[in-house]
């Protein structure tokens, strides 16, 4: 009843937020910018260098590889969610899906995860519109709650920077959304095909010059039985914001609300990858209900001072079902269901000062934030059978485990960047940020299967450190740039790792918890340097290399006892690579390229425990050492975009997405018999056609070559085949297709059939 009452409320609120906006429907064109808020443009000339928007930073006075996207590509290419953009385009980037179901991709970044699976250890932050959005349990990312078409800009901050805070381990992903005043008019888009997909979006936005009032809105719905058995997805989300501004203040009130319900299905052994559509066992599922408001603003002191802020809150109800199939004797699997009750609030504050200083050009950003954390976490685990392929309840009313957990997290930080110019084509930046984390855990865990008595979960962390960074530019002309630096930046051990970290008193993530010893917090140290310019104003390039080594870094040490396992610090981990880009525009012809060459490896010796390893001793543990690489990291990736205008009013565009191989999970010391899972290479196509001003047609097909290759892969024991040990695959999806409709009106207008933002 609970859930119904949940539903019925977050429904209310989706209508409420809409008859607010209806009042706005008719469209004005856009006036004036306001140079604070220049972000919320398409324009990618410049980028946030810091967690609170503000007027940004000219991207050749960045000492690192910064990577944009705007919401003309994410329209162009009818990305679902923000992980199929970035998997599709960005250099370093590879994606992953274990659980088969398009918005639960972890998506890997230079060797570092931003995942929306609990246990996986979190490298990226992500902040939208200055807001972290990372889960206060544990770190993680639903891609699920961002809008696509909310969208205006994205910027892909790499390295350790500290001003992005906790967890910038390999980078910060920056999301800012659209303001009415850049992106004015309505846009209605309905459009299906394969797998029962449908789907409709919607956007709106203008300005009310008299008062000096923007608004914008943007709605989804989407629907799909999924390609895989078991794995449908029902999202539905809304983003609203109210602005308003005038030559010196700028101030943004929005709303997301988001009710979610996905399906996953779970890897496929390769003994049965004949047959990739066929659920392994289930039912796996996960449900999400996000309620988040938050305020920013900006005020010029003067022409020279800027001061800023925002404040938010952010709720979200999750709610869970694993099924853990052990084998096929009656009772020896459970059902687990979770409920993740997670509220987050807090702020920040920042003063910029533009002025000259001794003479020459500087630009100085100091600032606070305050971000606070407050979970109650519930799990209940029944016994059950496998019954063909489903895990089927045995007794409902008795409990064969269970985890109450109450978590606080307090997060704090003190900020300084500052930009000097030397001269028109020398820059330095000089940065830091001094973090403290305060978790405090309470609560009990039960199992009495693996535990007898009752485990008590309260504790107490500590977390703090002062991260620096420097670096500095050379333009020495229009065309040609050149940026090194180093950064320092650190993640605090969250409540599911801190939960979850007794050797002797091993957990069955993320269902059952044991105790809490304490986990030391892991410190990343990068070096990154490149060299970027022009062929000419529309023909760019870029080359880098990097390196970073992470100190302590946090890995799940899998024990004997099947689906169990703990958090530990591994000692050291590196990852180095070289990035190369490539884009431009000629006439009717949009390229882009994206290569990523990226080595993550173990620099420490340790033993971790997989009994399915083909090379595991007696007791299923397995020798890590150094130099062996970290699975789920595809050592290359090549990334290619290219559009053409048949006609003015006809397009045409491709993706080609190239991968290398992959470890599995599992085979840490990369010695399984079964090898690599094999890389791949997949081609995409779409299409736009405007009949009219106000109507266009397009289509999409995904995997045009119907290619059979898998992005995850894990070492495990068959229940179906004798319990042998095997390695287990998660296959992408097959060819599909999907058609839609546009019809739009009063929105900014260009020459291409597919510029309609």
């Amino acid at each position: 009843m609970q859930h119904l009452k949940n539903q019925y409320q977050l429904k209310q609120l989706n209508i409420m937020l809409l008859a607010a906006f209806a009042v706005f429907a008719l469209p004005q064109q856009a006036s004036a910018e306001n140079k604070a808020e220049v972000l919320e443009t398409q324009t990618i000339e410049v980028v946030g260098t810091t967690p609170l928007p503000s007027i940004g930073t000219p991207i050749n006075q960045v000492p690192s590889n910064v990577q944009t996207g705007s919401s003309k590509d994410i329209s162009q290419q009818q990305s679902l969610d923000l992980s199929e953009y970035l998997d599709n385009n960005l250099g370093s980037v590879n994606t992953s899906n274990s659980v088969a179901n398009p918005y639960q991709a972890d998506v890997q970044f230079r060797g570092f995860t931003a995942s929306p699976l609990l246990g996986t250890p979190q490298g990226l932050s992500v902040y939208m519109d200055g807001v972290r959005v990372n889960e206060a349990f544990g770190d993680i990312v639903n891609w699920d709650l961002i809008p696509a078409n909310a969208i205006a800009n994205i910027n892909l901050i790499p390295g350790s920077n500290p001003l992005f805070g906790l967890n910038t381990l390999g980078g910060a992903l920056a999301v800012h959304t659209k303001s009415g005043t850049e992106f004015p008019g309505f846009k209605a888009t309905a459009y299906t095909g394969s797998w029962a997909r449908r789907a409709f979006e919607f956007e709106a936005g203008g300005e009310n010059k008299e008062k000096n009032i923007d608004y914008f809105v943007a709605g989804n719905i989407f629907k799909e039985n999924g390609w895989r058995e078991h794995s449908s997805s029902d999202v539905k989300q809304i983003f609203g914001k109210v602005g308003w501004q005038n030559d010196t203040s700028d101030l943004d009130l929005s709303l997301a609300l988001a009710d979610t319900f996905m399906e996953g299905t779970q890897a496929v052994p390769l003994s049965a990858l004949n047959e990739p559509a066929k659920a392994y066992t289930w039912p796996d599922s996960i449900g999400n209900q996000l309620a988040m408001v938050a305020l920013k603003g900006s005020h010029f002191l003067t022409d020279d001072k800027l001061v800023a802020g925002n404040v938010y809150y952010r709720k979200n109800r999750t709610k869970g079902f694993n099924s853990n199939a052990e084998s096929l004797g009656p009772g020896n699997s459970t059902n687990i269901s979770t409920a993740t009750d997670q509220d987050g609030f807090g702020g920040a504050l920042q003063f910029s000062l533009l002025g000259d200083l001794v003479g020459h050009k500087n630009q100085f950003t100091a600032g606070a934030s305050a971000d606070f954390g407050r979970t109650d976490f519930t799990s209940d685990s029944l016994q059950a059978t496998v019954v063909g392929s489903k895990t089927v309840t045995d007794d409902p009313a008795t409990s064969v485990g269970q985890v109450r957990l109450n978590a606080k997290n307090d997060y704090y930080g003190l900020y300084a960047t500052d930009t000097f110019s030397f001269t028109n084509q020398w820059h330095m930046t000089l940065s830091g940020r001094y973090n403290v984390a305060k978790i405090k855990l309470s609560g009990t865990s039960s199992d009495p299967a693996l535990i007898p008595v009752e485990s008590d979960l309260s504790g107490n962390h500590r977390y703090s450190r002062f991260n620096p960074a420097i670096g500095f530019n050379y333009n020495p002309s229009k065309t040609i740039g050149f940026y090194g630096g180093y950064n320092e930046g650190m993640r605090a051990a969250t409540p599911v790792e801190l939960s979850c970290a007794d050797e002797n008193r091993p957990c069955a993530l993320p269902n059952a918890f044991a105790a809490d010893p304490n986990l030391e917090k892991v410190i990343a140290k990068t070096w990154e340097g490149g060299v970027r310019g022009k062929f000419s104003d529309a023909f760019g390039w870029s080359a880098g290399a990097y390196t970073t080594e992470n100190d302590n870094d946090i890995q799940f040490i899998a024990s004997n006892a099947t689906g169990f396992g703990f958090f530990k610090n591994v000692g050291q981990t590196r990852r180095r690579g070289l990035e190369l880009g490539l884009n431009g525009k000629f006439d009717a012809l949009t390229l882009a390229a994206n290569y990523g060459y990226v080595d993550a490896t173990y620099q420490s010796d340790f033993v971790v425990g997989s009994p399915a390893n083909s090379s595991a001793d007696g007791a299923g543990q397995i020798q890590v050492t150094k130099g062996d690489r970290i699975p789920g990291i595809a050592r290359q990736t090549l990334k290619l975009r290219a559009a053409y205008d048949v006609t003015p009013a006809w397009n045409v565009g491709t993706n080609i997405v190239m991968s290398a191989g992959q470890y599995a999970r599992g085979d840490e010391n990369n010695q399984d018999v079964n090898g690599r899972v094999p890389g791949y290479a997949v081609v995409n196509l779409d299409t736009h056609y405007s009949i009219n001003q106000n109507w266009k047609l397009f289509g999409k097909i995904n995997n045009v070559f119907d290619n059979q290759y898998a992005t995850f892969g894990v070492l495990g024991n068959n229940i179906f085949n004798g319990l042998a040990a095997e390695q287990f695959r998660s296959p992408a999806a097959p060819r599909a297709a999907w058609v839609g409709v546009t019809y739009e009106f009063g929105t900014k207008k260009s020459a291409s059939a597919v510029d309609a933002d």
